[in-house]
C-alpha cells in the first residue's frame, strides 16, 4: 500500500465502546457490515499507515462494533478515534466489463453526443433518486458554467464510457 491511490477509504473508526477495547465502526459501504469483508484494513495514524487486523465484530443497535487484535481496552480503543479505514484497492471485486466503480469515472471528461465538452467529473454521489455526476465545467465554458450536476442513468443520459479515452458520452443541454 505505497501509493495513496492504491487504497480506498471504506470506513471511519467511532468512539470507544465499553471498556474492553471495542470501538464503534462507521461503514461507507453499501451494505454497511460488508466492510467486514475487506482484510486487513489500513489506518492513518499520526505515525503513519498501520495495518490492523479485527479479532471480533458485530451489530449492535443500528450501528456496528468491533474489537482489534492488540486493542484491549478503553484508553488504546480512543487513540483511534476519528481514524479513517483504508484498504487495498486490490481488494476489491473484479467488475464486468460495462460495470465502474465510482473512483473510476472520477477525472473522466463528459461529452455531450453533439461533441459538446461539459467538463471534468469533480465527484460523483447519491440522491436517492439516481447516482449524480458532479462535472467541474471547463474555464472556458460557452455557457458560464462552473459545475453541472448531471443524472448518472445509463441509456437514459449515459450512452457510453469509454475506459481507455476516459470519456462520458451523455445526451445532455449544455445549457441545462
Amino acid at each position: 500500500m505505497s501509493n495513496a491511490s492504491d487504497t480506498l477509504v471504506v470506513g471511519k473508526v467511532g468512539a470507544p465502546y465499553g471498556v474492553k477495547g471495542w470501538v464503534k465502526i462507521t461503514s461507507y459501504t453499501e451494505q454497511p457490515a460488508n466492510i467486514f469483508d475487506y482484510r486487513p484494513w489500513s489506518l492513518e495514524q499520526k505515525s503513519g499507515k498501520k495495518e490492523i487486523n479485527i479479532d471480533q465484530w458485530k451489530t449492535h443497535n443500528k450501528g456496528l462494533i468491533a474489537k482489534f487484535e492488540g486493542v484491549d481496552d478503553r484508553d488504546a480503543a480512543d487513540l483511534l478515534k476519528n481514524i479513517e479505514i483504508s484498504i487495498a484497492s486490490s481488494q476489491l471485486p473484479e467488475l464486468a466489463e460495462d460495470e465502474f466503480y465510482w473512483r473510476d469515472l472520477v477525472g473522466m471528461r463528459v461529452v455531450t453526443e453533439a461533441g459538446y465538452d461539459l467538463g471534468k467529473i469533480e465527484e460523483m454521489f447519491e440522491t436517492g433518486a439516481n447516482d449524480v455526476m458532479l462535472i467541474k465545467a471547463n474555464i472556458n465554458d460557452a455557457f458560464g458554467q462552473k459545475q453541472r450536476m448531471v443524472p448518472y442513468l445509463v441509456e437514459q443520459v449515459v450512452k457510453q464510457v469509454n475506459k481507455e479515452e476516459r470519456i462520458v458520452t451523455v445526451d445532455w443541454e449544455p445549457g441545462f
